[in-house]
């Protein structure tokens, strides 16, 4: 008998955020919210790099903040963080969180915690 599989949460999200912009997207490409968070929370990081990818791993254990990367049909890359205390999850689009080079002086620097320190997080694994 087959039986679906069952995810199971490796951590509690906390409070669930999440940005209009990454909720109009994340409706126009018809992927519902609780999709993303069941991926998250059940370790399926998405299309993050390696380092990431074993970084969240470590965090899991270890109590540190947790991303994920998904990338949807329209090629917009959804960004879910997890902050260390496991108190939010914020779900944004990664345009709004780290700027193209072009525009960075562009945009304000007023963001709840810092950008990565560069563009090259942007970087996808590659499968």
């Amino acid at each position: 008998m087959n039986r679906p599989t069952r995810l199971k949460p490796l951590f509690h999200p906390g409070r669930l955020l999440v940005t209009p912009v990454a909720l109009t997207a994340l409706r126009e490409n018809g992927v519902p919210v609780i999709s993303i968070v069941l991926k998250h929370i059940a370790g399926d990081w998405g299309i993050v790099c390696d380092d990431d990818r074993q970084q969240n791993d470590l965090s899991i254990a270890t109590g540190l903040r947790l991303i994920s990367l998904y990338r949807l049909p329209d090629q917009t890359r959804i960004l879910v963080n997890t902050e260390w205390d496991r108190s939010s999850t914020t779900i944004e689009r990664l345009e709004d969180v780290v700027p193209d080079r072009d525009t960075r002086e562009d945009r304000p620097a007023h963001r709840r915690y810092p950008a990565w320190p560069s563009v090259t997080y942007a970087q996808e694994a590659h499968a």
